[in-house]
């Protein structure tokens, strides 16, 4: 067990009051976007989807800032300074062949479909047991999500700005609160929108006076070759079957685990990402929404890892017991170490925001899949549409309460990176493994949709509590434990489906249209409209482009 993620108590940083003039306009501006976005919410559908009306720059630039939260900044930076080049595997084969898939072949079904949320998805395609499971799943996993964006936030600020941990839990808390209540999902995207453009103008000078630190691109190599060996440095160094490296995982785990079984799961699958690109204008939009996002989810990863890499060359011993900071706190050092007044008043900025995000993004699909998938399917059901606008306001806040009372569950682990890995294999993964034969399979009977959830789910658990914790079987890390749980529950969901599709009768034929691929629903054969069909409008080559782009950058590092 890693010890609890405190950031270092010397890592106060000298802001004035320049910097807290920086971060008192970007609260303004935040609480602003919620109140202009209040005028555009007539309906549920507006709350809850933004009315399907969003062009796909908005929502692609808000799909990938609902990610670039806790998990990526502080979580990213944490993955390099402890496993150094291994990294960028969890962006250019955990990220990107999941995102094209999700808009070139998923993203068809979910939006010609009319649902509002992924489980309301499983509800169409297998039965009410199924959809039920997994919406309570995923508004489980949501809260604790949006917690560890939330604790992380309090122990950043007190660490770097001395608030105490409560008031900085109840301002994020707040804010979140006021605009996702006020303007509902057009509110949380247009935020996320500026959140994008924040972060990265917080992550590129500390990226660039990093680098300068120590010598450039070749000091760094250099330096990190020296203390860590050559593996660090590279990609797939060390990664063969047998053999040693800082990940504890090969290559094959790497490929199974993370680029296929978790990323898919993630990608395809989380709601606090789909939901922004059902919210799109039009089917073209909804696809484009994941691969516009998958352009600056290429490159992110630099300006993530550089700063972790840095940090390992300025505190060799970072992380372990010869050292007073971990690995998380590797932004916040170089934060005080390399920034002038102003500039770290943008970086403060965008480590809130950042944080801000990603509890945004988790409370926006926990109020959806609660108020639509359980209150309205199960508990209250036929009232008008206005009753559910009020609800989804109501358990807004209190899915923000929650997310408080979930926050410390992150305190265990000083790479919060490793935590969200392990709830993205308990929850992710089997839903995934769910949908995927549910959309390939048209045998995949509406029983099997259930028992497939539960076995994937316990299988998971199973592998990380019992197996792992209780040293059953030997994995050198929590990430390649997590690697591990995310393919025992994939196989062991995969295996009771097909089991219990044998001995139960298929759902006919007529009710698979457009949930089944080779069958179509009316709204997949959407066609762009006359004079729309510029390359950066075609979603298949987009996806496409993408994919080679994020291979290319794969080969400096592989040697």
């Amino acid at each position: 067990m890693h010890p609890p993620m405190y950031l270092s108590a010397e890592l106060r940083l000298p802001v004035n009051a320049l910097d807290y003039t920086i971060l008192g306009i970007y609260f303004v501006v935040v609480l602003g976007i919620g109140f202009a976005a209040r005028r555009s919410v007539k309906t549920s559908l507006d709350f809850f989807l933004s009315g399907r009306s969003l062009p796909a720059w908005i929502t692609g630039l808000a799909f990938i800032s609902a990610n670039l939260a806790a998990t990526e900044i502080l979580g990213m930076a944490a993955n390099s300074a402890q496993y150094g080049a291994y990294t960028v595997h969890w962006y250019w084969i955990g990220a990107i062949p999941a995102m094209v898939f999700l808009g070139l072949v998923m993203m068809p079904f979910y939006y010609s479909s009319k649902v509002r949320s992924v489980p309301e998805m499983l509800l169409l395609r297998f039965d009410k047991w199924a959809h039920l499971l997994s919406s309570a799943l995923f508004a489980f996993a949501a809260i604790l999500i949006a917690g560890v964006n939330l604790y992380a936030l309090a122990i950043v600020v007190e660490a770097l700005l001395g608030w105490p941990e409560w008031v900085a839990i109840l301002v994020a808390g707040f804010f979140v609160l006021a605009y996702i209540t006020l303007g509902g999902l057009s509110s949380a995207i247009y935020n996320e929108v500026l959140q994008f453009f924040v972060i990265l103008a917080a992550l590129i000078p500390l990226s660039v006076l990093g680098l300068k630190k120590v010598g450039g691109w070749d000091g760094l190599t250099d330096s990190l070759k020296a203390s860590h060996g050559d593996d660090f440095v590279t990609a797939w160094g060390g990664t063969g079957i047998g053999s040693d490296n800082p990940l504890g995982a090969n290559w094959l785990t790497i490929v199974l685990g993370l680029g296929f079984v978790l990323s898919f799961g993630y990608w395809t699958t989380n709601f606090a990402e789909v939901q922004r690109a059902l919210s799109a204008k039009n089917l073209s939009a909804a696809q484009r929404t994941p691969l516009i996002a998958a352009f600056p989810k290429i490159f992110i990863v630099f300006l993530v890892m550089i700063p972790g890499l840095v940090a390992a060359v300025l505190v060799p011993k970072i992380g372990t017991s010869g050292s007073d900071l971990q690995y998380n706190d590797a932004i916040p050092y170089l934060m005080e170490q390399l920034l002038p007044n102003g500039v770290l008043g943008i970086a403060v900025t965008g480590l809130l925001a950042a944080f801000m995000a990603g509890m945004a993004a988790n409370v926006s699909s926990f109020n959806t899949v609660f108020t639509n998938d359980i209150w309205a399917k199960y508990v209250v059901r036929d009232r008008e549409d206005a009753y559910y606008v009020r609800f989804g306001r109501l358990i807004t806040a209190i899915g923000v309460a929650a997310s408080v009372g979930t926050a410390f569950l992150a305190s265990s682990f000083s790479n919060i990176m490793s935590y969200l890995q392990t709830l993205f294999s308990f929850f992710n993964v089997p839903m995934f493994v769910v949908f995927i034969i549910g959309m390939f399979w048209k045998r995949a009977s509406a029983k099997s949709g259930f028992w497939g959830l539960l076995a994937g789910t316990t299988a998971a658990m199973v592998n990380y509590f019992v197996l792992y914790k209780q040293d059953v079987i030997g994995i050198p890390s929590d990430q390649g434990a997590n690697f591990v749980s995310a393919i025992a529950g994939f196989v062991a969901g995969a295996v009771v489906m097909v089991i219990v599709s044998l001995f139960t009768a298929p759902k006919p034929e007529a009710e698979l249209q457009g949930l089944v691929y080779g069958t179509r629903s009316p709204g997949m054969s959407e066609a762009p409209a006359k004079g729309d069909d510029a390359w950066y409008r075609r979603p298949a080559l987009l996806g496409w482009s993408a994919v080679v782009l994020a291979a290319a950058c794969y080969i400096p590092f592989s040697f």
